[in-house]
């Protein structure tokens, strides 16, 4: 299935710059294995050493936070967006 990921600023000198990349993939663990692949490093960057999303990345398939769904299993249908956003801190 093929998908759109939506990659955040601080996350696009592993994609050239870009700012959307397609990915592949039935599950959202699926599409995040393929997209480090070619993109290696980047799955560094969304996922914990356990394999788990980092605390303070949140990741949307569609407007749905996966953290309130499927988590790493949550289903990526073809032309799903998929949005990464990592927290940002200030004051």
């Amino acid at each position: 299935m093929s998908v759109s990921v939506r990659i955040p600023t601080i996350l696009r000198s592993y994609t050239g710059g870009v700012a959307e990349v397609t990915g592949e993939g039935g599950t959202l663990r699926e599409v995040l294995q393929k997209l480090d692949a070619d993109f290696p490093g980047i799955g560094g960057r969304i996922l914990d050493e356990s394999g788990k999303i980092r605390r303070f990345v949140n990741v949307y398939v569609e407007e749905e936070d996966v953290r309130f769904s499927g988590g790493l299993d949550t289903s990526t249908p073809d032309g799903a967006k998929i949005s990464v956003i990592p927290a940002v801190a200030g004051g």
